[in-house]
């Protein structure tokens, strides 16, 4: 966070949240309810995210703990880590850092992001030069091993409309919106409108405390306002001056038995996966969240839509109850005070 030159620091507790200017290159987020093991090991979940998994027998009644966790055992996401004392695992208290990106968190980036587009061929690593370059707007999230656990940034799709990793990420979801209402809407702000888009990318280990999440988002926001008054340039300050946001995200989606059992019929005839945007029956299962700021972004959202998940990925992450789906919205900006809002109550209750 930039508007003074120095970090902001954040302290998280099960009693209070603190925020206080410290000196520094770095935004400390340090909480005592969240918590890993020294062994544990970044896992790839069905539905492409990670997670922290956690070996052992001790156990915890914190409620903000990384713990051993799969979402096709939880396919809600974020479900609170509340552990018991008949809980198979191990704690261990961890603070968590809030740092502007730098060039060494580059693999750790690669790392979150490697499913974005669904192990589509395209230009990863540009896309994270983009993030690790605009240090004036997006964070990291860390330990004090620095190993890294979230990212979250906003980028103007007009200021990189060249950049390659950027057309082929429109041409990726394009392609997913054929033949869907939403497709007018979508090339609309991406084609006619750019420099009022903010592409929000927010990528975690599914079970990082949740409690962290609401000043991750006020960080991410507060700096684009501070961006559109302290960036040196005119040409900047306007690059953050976001009318709309677009988020890329993973739900799940609910599969009824109905369809179930035709799905299997239809393997054994013959064996084929879901067509890239063969979506007919999207609208026969709820939606499951896996990060909960997204059902109030949903709601939100003045426009969204829903597709598969690649079926050469789908086909060796498959669940039996859910699959794994991807959803795009558009959020207008005048709606992120509600958001942060909702989510911080969201927090309160949970």
């Amino acid at each position: 966070m930039k508007r003074t030159g120095k970090a902001k620091k954040h302290k998280t507790d099960t009693t209070a949240n603190e925020v206080k200017q410290t000196t520094g290159n770095k935004k400390k987020c340090k909480s005592t309810t969240a918590a890993y093991e020294d062994d544990s090991v970044l896992s790839e979940q069905a539905d492409g995210s990670t997670s922290v998994s956690v070996d052992g027998s001790d156990s915890s009644d914190d409620s903000g703990s990384l713990s051993r966790h799969s979402d096709s055992d939880n396919v809600s996401g974020y479900e609170s880590d509340k552990t018991s004392p008949s809980d198979d695992q191990n704690v261990v208290f961890a603070d968590f850092e809030f740092f502007d990106p730098k060039q060494d968190d580059f693999h750790g980036l690669k790392s979150l992001l490697t499913t974005y587009c669904d192990g589509e061929e395209w230009d990863l690593n540009g896309f994270i030069d983009i993030i690790l370059a605009q240090t004036t707007v997006g964070t990291v999230v860390k330990t004090d091993e620095d190993c890294l656990f979230g990212v979250i940034t906003a980028i103007n799709l007009a200021r990189y409309k060249d950049q390659r990793c950027i057309m082929e990420l429109r041409d990726f979801l394009l392609h997913k919106s054929f033949e869907k209402a939403e497709a007018v809407q979508l090339n609309a702000l991406w084609e006619k409108h750019p420099r009022d888009v903010g592409l929000l990318v927010c990528e975690r280990v599914v079970n990082l405390p949740f409690e962290l999440i609401p000043p991750l988002y006020d960080g991410l926001f507060d700096e684009v306002s501070w961006a559109v008054e302290d960036e040196p340039t005119q040409e900047l300050r306007d690059s953050f001056r976001f009318k709309h946001y677009v988020l890329l995200t993973r739900v799940y989606q609910t599969i009824s038995k109905e369809c179930r059992v035709a799905k299997t019929q239809k393997k054994k005839r013959k064996k084929v996966s879901l067509r890239n945007g063969d979506d007919q029956n999207d609208d026969k299962g709820e939606l499951v969240y896996i990060k909960p700021e997204d059902e109030i972004f949903h709601q939100l959202s003045s426009w969204s839509f829903t597709f598969p998940v690649d079926a050469d990925y789908l086909a060796t992450h498959e669940l039996e109850d859910v699959k794994p789906m991807r959803l795009l919205m558009a959020i207008k900006v005048e709606k992120i005070q509600t958001f942060r809002s909702q989510l911080k109550a969201l927090i309160d209750e949970s």
